[in-house]
C-alpha cells in the first residue's frame, strides 16, 4: 500500500534539510496489517473480498480448499509500501502472488513465511512476514484510487479519488498530479449526499455501480471517524466484470491519542514491524526519528533539537536523529534515550544540547553519567548544558570519573561534534582504536 498520505514529520524535514530513512520513522499513528484494516471493513457492512490470514503454509492450503477454490491470491502481512515490487529473503519476488492452483499458492507461502521482505520503503533491513492473507481471486473491470486523510489545508477530513488505481498513487501525483481530486468533508456536519455524489462523478459511475459506490463510501467516511483514524487508504477499489464494487485492499491510520477509547484495537500493534529504536523510545516517553547521519543528538525542545541538528550540517555533519527528552524528563529516561543514541551502529559522536528551564541541568547530568558508566561509550560525548542547575549540573560531571567533552558554546559543540565524529569514521575504518575522553 502506499504512504502517500503519511505524515513523515514534514516540517522538521523543511526545517533540518535532511532525508529521512522512510524504515526509521517513530510511529505516532497506528498501523495495522491489512487483515485487520479489511475487517474492520467488513464489520461496517463495506463490501471487501473473502479472505483469512494465515500463519503457516498448510494454513494456505486449508483455507483455499474450505473456499472451494483453486487459485487464489497471496498477500504479504507486512507494514510497508510497494510490496508487489519487493522480493523476500528466500529469493522469491513479488509480495502479492496471484496463484493458479493451492500447490502453487502453497509453494509460495513457503517462500514468504518467516521471511524477511525487502521494499523500497524498508530500506536495507526489510520487514519479517509472518503472516499472508489468503483472499479470493477476482476479475476488475476497473480500478480506483480512495482515501480519507485529516488534511490541515481544510481543517478536516478529506476524501482523496483518483480514476488511476491499483498503481503507485505518488507517481500518478508526480506525473499526472490533475488525476487526483481532492474532496473536503466538514466535519461537523459530516459526510452528505453532496460529497458522495461528487466521488461518483469523479470516478464515472453510474447505474447500480453508483449506488454501490456512494453506500461504500458513506460507510468508509462514517469508520474513519469513529476510529479515529488519521488515514483510510483504498487502492484499489474496484469495479467488477460481475458488477459488484470492492474494496480489495485497505490500509488504516489510527491517531495514538485516541487509544483510551480503542484499547482492544492498539493491542493488535505488531512490534515487529517497527524499529526496535521506535518501540523503545515511545515506551519511554522519548520523541525519536532515526536518521542518516552519524552525530546521535539528545535535546529538550523540538525547536532547539531542529536548530541542533542545522547547526550541525552547518558545520558539514550530519546528525544521526531527532531526540527531544521533553521537559520533565527523568534521570531514568536520559539512560534510555542514551541506550537508543548508541544502539544505531553508525553514530560515531554524541552531542548533547539542554536547556534548562523546565528541565534540570543536574538531572540531565545525572542520566548522562549513568548512560556513560553503564553503557561503557566509546565514542566522544560532547556535552552543553545551560540554564536551571547547570553548576550543580558541572559539578556532579566534575566529581564524576566518567570522561565527558564539556562545551559552553553551542557553534563549538557542533564544530566539535562534526570534527571527532569524522575522525573517529576515519579510525574505525583503519580498526584503529582512539581515546578521546578528558577529565572536566
Amino acid at each position: 500500500m502506499s504512504s502517500y498520505f503519511m505524515s513523515c514529520s514534514k516540517r522538521l524535514l523543511q526545517s533540518s534539510k535532511l532525508a529521512l530513512n522512510s524504515a526509521f520513522i517513530q510511529s505516532r499513528n497506528l498501523n495495522l496489517h491489512e487483515h485487520y484494516s479489511l475487517g474492520l471493513l467488513s464489520e461496517e457492512g463495506v463490501p471487501v473480498p473473502r479472505g483469512e490470514v494465515a500463519s503457516s503454509p498448510a494454513q494456505v492450503r486449508s483455507i483455499i480448499e474450505g473456499y472451494g477454490l483453486n487459485d487464489a491470491v497471496l498477500k504479504a502481512q507486512v507494514l510497508a509500501g510497494g510490496r508487489g515490487k519487493g522480493h523476500f529473503s528466500s529469493g522469491l519476488k513479488g509480495g502479492v502472488k496471484i496463484c493458479y492452483s493451492i500447490d502453487e499458492a502453497v509453494k509460495h507461502s513457503e517462500g514468504m513465511i518467516g521471511h524477511t521482505l525487502f521494499t523500497k520503503q524498508t530500506g536495507a533491513q526489510g520487514r519479517p512476514c509472518n503472516e499472508v492473507m489468503v483472499c479470493e481471486r477476482v476479475y476488475c473491470r476497473k480500478e480506483f484510487y480512495f482515501a480519507i486523510v485529516m488534511d490541515r489545508t481544510y481543517n478536516g477530513p478529506t476524501m482523496i479519488v483518483s480514476t488511476q488505481g491499483g498503481m503507485n498513487i505518488e507517481e500518478v501525483a508526480s506525473e499526472n498530479p490533475d488525476a487526483i481530486v481532492k474532496i473536503p468533508v466538514d466535519i461537523e456536519q459530516g459526510i452528505t449526499n453532496r460529497e458522495v455524489n461528487q466521488v461518483a462523478d469523479v470516478l464515472g459511475l453510474g447505474g447500480d455501480q453508483r449506488k454501490q459506490l456512494k453506500d461504500a463510501v458513506s460507510k468508509l467516511y462514517n469508520l474513519f471517524v469513529k476510529y479515529d483514524s488519521t488515514l483510510l487508504e483504498i487502492n484499489p477499489l474496484a469495479e467488477l466484470t460481475d458488477g459488484r464494487v470492492l474494496c480489495l485492499d485497505c490500509k488504516i491510520n489510527f491517531d495514538d491519542n485516541a487509544e483510551y477509547r480503542h484499547a482492544e484495537l492498539f493491542k493488535k500493534r505488531d512490534l515487529s514491524q517497527e524499529d526496535k529504536r521506535d518501540v523503545d523510545a515511545s515506551a519511554a516517553g522519548l520523541n525519536y526519528i532515526g536518521l542518516d547521519g552519524n552525530i546521535g543528538c539528545l535535546v529538550n525542545g523540538a525547536g532547539l533539537a531542529m536548530a541542533t541538528m542545522d547547526i550541525i550540517k552547518l558545520h558539514g555533519g550530519e546528525p544521526a536523529n531527532f531526540l527531544d527528552v521533553g521537559g520533565g524528563a527523568t534521570a531514568e529516561q536520559v539512560t534510555e534515550a542514551f541506550k537508543i543514541i548508541s544502539s544505531d551502529p553508525n553514530v560515531t559522536a554524541i552531542l548533547v544540547n539542554i536547556f534548562g528551564g523546565i528541565m534540570r541541568c543536574d538531572v540531565i547530568a545525572q542520566g548522562i553519567l549513568e548512560a556513560a558508566t553503564n553503557l561503557k561509550l566509546d565514542i566522544p560525548l560532547i556535552v552543553r548544558l545551560q540554564g536551571t542547575n547547570v553548576k550543580e549540573a558541572k559539578a556532579l560531571m566534575g566529581m564524576s570519573s566518567v570522561k565527558i567533552l564539556p562545551v559552553d558554546d553551542l557553534d563549538d559543540a557542533a564544530s566539535m561534534a562534526v570534527k571527532l565524529s569524522d575522525i573517529v569514521g576515519q579510525a574505525q575504518r583503519l580498526n584503529v582504536k582512539l581515546d578521546f575522553s578528558l577529565d572536566i
